[in-house]
């Protein structure tokens, strides 16, 4: 078991090479060789995705903090990342211990959403190991499935040994000491899978033999006796807080770049299109108490400049009100914003409104769904347009001028006065801002029938249904004032197919992968038509998996069980077609949905009087920015990145920064106004790739420091080993001027000696060098040779002394090597650059 070697040679290559470096603000370096079991936990998309995901982070903190266990992360490789790994014949890699996925004994995927699945295919491939459960031999790891999708896994329920239901915090650690108890007695790979699945929640996919007539699914028979039917597995309360109260903290900004929170898990609303409110019952809230401890330590170990409280549907948190006073009041002055990602329209109230604006106005979206007061009650969503109008009315009055509204298209019953009134309400809407200026952004997508769900029997519209409907709101809905985003039909379409599919789609998903499907959930890499032509093959027909199902029809997840029983499901549809409203069972009597006994399991709901005896957190000991305006001082931080570094891009180092600071809690003055921000300001930016031992940057605080050389240490604790402060030092801030910048070369092996010293002679002879650039599609010329006040080659390293000159266009040192120089791009990428002081250039001279 060794690292994999040769990865500098990888990453200069990629976009983004930040994503695989590792190293991220409380994560955990273990070590493999000395772990009792050791599981690689895997999302299987981008980092900025993974990195979003409170579950995975979850897994990784319990796992790693078990004596004897080693868990590590890794995320989907973006294409550039894919084809380096297979021309230079590597591995896919572990982003902390940087192992390959084969040395680990499990290899744990999240199953997020159905567009993910060929990204699942490219991560086993990449690991080196068969694509097929049933191929896979004894020294390989096990490959185990969990999340949102493990409730129906059939389409990709060949590729996996084992596939968890449910919630994973405790059944985690009983899957991996089967593991390593079965390795460490010798059992052989289907004697552990035995083992396996008799751990309550555990499915294993071999041991159940799916029969078809035809493209039908007739008969799933269990080949396993006492084993023919899995059920989620649920816990009785959230996990401790002392699990999550150091989060990761991403070096690449992540699509939700925030500490997150889970206030609440599960939601018994019963909106009948609502796969999560049905497979993540019952609602268990944690404490007030916990949440505001959360939120404390959190922060103080992040830096994140905003808390967003999570849950199925925040608004419906019981001590909502008193909560959020607590941590406005904590956090208002340190400039760190609350959000409600998931409100529900009617608990937006002014009371609320007002809390969220006090630091910083985060996105206002309510969901209606539906465009008319009839199809809202048929999904049960419990709302009207009166109180949808309520909603707006006050969060213009509070302040906002865009609200962004949520439908979706084809629910059962839609007609089109249905999609009509989308535009109806989004027009009412605005005029409720009374004549100020105001935004309703309308987001449309088409509806895809879930599993375990009352319309779980329901059609999809096809595709020219959905288009049909698009083009009727782009016609229809007015332009000023109005934005309408759509999903993309076409990627609804595929959605719908798998997440109703069955286990056939495992060839029609390894065909499409092996004709280079990649990246579905992104459009600039989404092509059904490649989907289509993998369906031919396969004899498919895809437009099969969109029809309405017969209530007696065998359903391919039937023997996975999610706890709400299937008669409840079906009187949840005939209701939805009578109109009929099912109420909160947290709030009235129990709904018989099948899935609490009230003895082990049970809704879990703080008493509202509760949050009133919790105590406020301790608040922030900054005065309000305007008394911190009278005086200023200002001071410089010299500092160097190297190493990894290099693989960080300006903004994400602008990031990490900040946090670091917060952390460290200097008193650093803020920017005015709705989006407040510290007033700290950077060196000239640094190309991805380029280390520095000499960059700076300038904070304005609002009290002296006393003892600069302790603020260098508490920096450097705070910050990754790759960037260390040298000197912090006050700073009379000065007009920008030209400077001179030295860099120093080192060039790849492919980079010959004899050649460079050629290319400098024919330099130095010119008394002008022309490069030609592309600028916004116009051609540009550009003399370098003023710019270069030195090029030197000493053995086998180049100096490069380039002029930075003030408002006028400079060179980099990759143009040099490029233009002057002769490489091409990828020996120029490869070259290892550093900047360097002068005093480094004239020690060397």
């Amino acid at each position: 078991m060794s690292k994999i070697p040769n990865i500098d040679q990888v990453l200069p290559l990629v976009k983004k090479p930040g994503r695989y470096i590792g190293g991220e603000l409380n994560s955990v370096c273990c070590d493999l060789s000395s772990a009792e079991c050791s599981i690689v936990l895997v999302f299987p998309d981008l980092y900025e995705i993974g990195m979003s995901h409170q579950g995975l982070q979850i897994l990784y903190h319990i796992i790693n903090q078990q004596t004897g266990l080693a868990a590590d992360r890794c995320y989907a490789p973006d294409v550039d990342m894919e084809e380096q790994l297979r021309l230079n014949n590597l591995p896919l890699f572990s982003i902390e211990q940087r192992h390959a996925l084969s040395d680990f004994d499990i290899i744990g995927i999240t199953l997020p959403y159905e567009l993910c699945y060929t990204n699942i295919l490219t991560i086993i491939d990449l690991s080196g190991i068969s694509l097929r459960a049933e191929q896979r031999q004894k020294s390989d790891p096990f490959v185990i499935a969990g999340g949102s999708c493990a409730l129906n896994p059939e389409p990709v329920a060949d590729f996996f040994d084992a596939v968890v239901l449910g919630d994973g915090e405790e059944v985690v650690l009983e899957i991996i000491e089967t593991v390593r108890t079965g390795k460490a007695q010798g059992h052989s790979r289907i004697e552990i899978l035995h083992m396996l699945a008799k751990i309550d929640g555990v499915y294993v996919p071999q041991f159940f033999e799916p029969r078809y007539k035809g493209q039908e699914l007739v008969e799933v028979t269990p080949l396993v006796e006492d084993y023919d039917r899995v059920t989620r597995r649920v816990l009785s309360e959230l996990p401790p807080v002392d699990i999550l109260v150091q989060p990761l903290v991403p070096l690449v900004k992540a699509v939700h770049d925030r500490l997150g929170v889970e206030i609440a898990r599960g939601c018994t609303r019963g909106c009948r299109f609502c796969q999560a409110g049905m497979i993540y019952r019952p609602v268990r809230e944690r404490s007030v108490e916990d949440i505001l401890r959360l939120a404390e330590e959190g922060i103080k170990s992040s830096g994140f400049d905003e808390l967003a409280l999570l849950s199925l549907s925040s608004g419906d948190f019981s001590c909502l009100p008193d909560l959020l006073v607590k941590l406005m009041d904590r956090y208002v002055h340190e400039y760190v914003s609350v959000s409600l990602p998931s409100m529900r329209v009617g608990t937006l109230t002014p009371e609320v409104i007002n809390q969220i604006k006090r630091v910083r106005k985060t996105g206002f979206t309510v969901a209606p769904e539906a465009g008319t007061d009839r199809l809202r009650e048929v999904i049960n969503k419990g709302i009207t347009e009166q109180d949808l109008m309520k909603s707006c009315q006050d969060a213009f009055g509070a302040g906002w001028n865009l609200i962004k509204f949520y439908f979706m298209i084809g629910l059962p019953t839609e007609t089109m006065e249905d999609v009509d009134g989308i535009v109806e309400l989004a027009v009412r809407a605005r005029k409720e801002a009374q004549g100020k200026r105001a935004q309703i952004n309308v987001s449309v997508a088409t509806f895809v029938p879930k599993p375990h769900t009352p319309f779980q029997w329901a059609a999809q519209l096809t595709l020219e249904e959905s288009k049909e409907r698009i083009d009727r709101l782009k016609n229809t809905l007015p332009r000023k004032g109005f934005k309408l985003k759509w999903h993309d039909p076409y990627q609804s379409y595929l959605e719908g197919v798998f997440s109703r599919g069955d286990r056939k789609l495992s060839v029609l998903l390894e065909t499409a992968w092996r004709a280079g499907a990649r990246l579905d959930g992104w459009s600039e890499h989404f092509n059904l038509t490649r989907w289509q032509k993998a369906a031919e093959n396969a004899k498919l027909d895809l437009d099969w998996y969109l029809r309405a199902r017969d209530m007696d029809e065998l359903l391919p997840w039937d023997h996975l069980h999610c706890g709400v029983d299937r008669s409840y499901l079906q009187k949840e549809y005939e209701k939805s077609l009578q109109q009929t409203y099912t109420p909160d069972c947290r709030n009235h009597k129990c709904q018989q949905c099948g899935l609490c006994d009230f003895k082990t399991l049970k809704p879990k709901v703080n008493p509202p009087e509760t949050s009133r005896h919790s105590p406020a957190l301790k608040s922030s000991n900054r005065k309000d920015n305007k008394q911190q305006e009278r005086t200023v001082f200002s001071y410089r931080v010299h500092y160097s990145r190297t190493g990894d570094a290099r693989f960080l891009g300006h903004l994400e180092v602008l990031q990490l920064i900040f946090r670091v600071l917060q952390r460290a809690g200097l008193p650093l003055l803020f920017s005015q106004g709705y989006n407040p921000s510290p007033r700290v300001s950077f060196s000239q930016a640094l190309p991805v790739g380029v280390e520095s031992h000499v960059e700076y940057f300038d904070m304005d605080l609002a009290v002296p420091l006393n003892k600069p050389d302790e603020v260098v240490k508490k920096l450097n604790q705070q910050l990754p080993g790759f960037i260390r402060v040298t000197d912090v030092a006050p700073v009379v801030k000065k007009s920008p001027v030209s400077c001179l910048i030295h860099y120093e070369m080192r060039f790849p092996d492919s980079v010959k000696t004899d050649y460079v010293k050629e290319k400098l002679a024919v330099f130095s002879e010119k008394d002008e060098f022309i490069v030609e650039r592309i600028r916004k599609r116009k051609k540009r010329e550009l003399d370098v040779k003023p710019l270069v006040h030195g090029i030197n080659l000493k053995e086998e390293t180049l100096f490069v002394d380039l002029l930075h000159p003030h408002n006028a266009a400079g060179t980099n040192p990759r143009e040099i090597l490029e233009k002057v120089l002769g490489l091409s791009n990828t020996e120029a990428l490869l070259t290892r650059i550093v900047k360097i002081s002068s005093r480094e250039v004239a020690a060397k001279s």
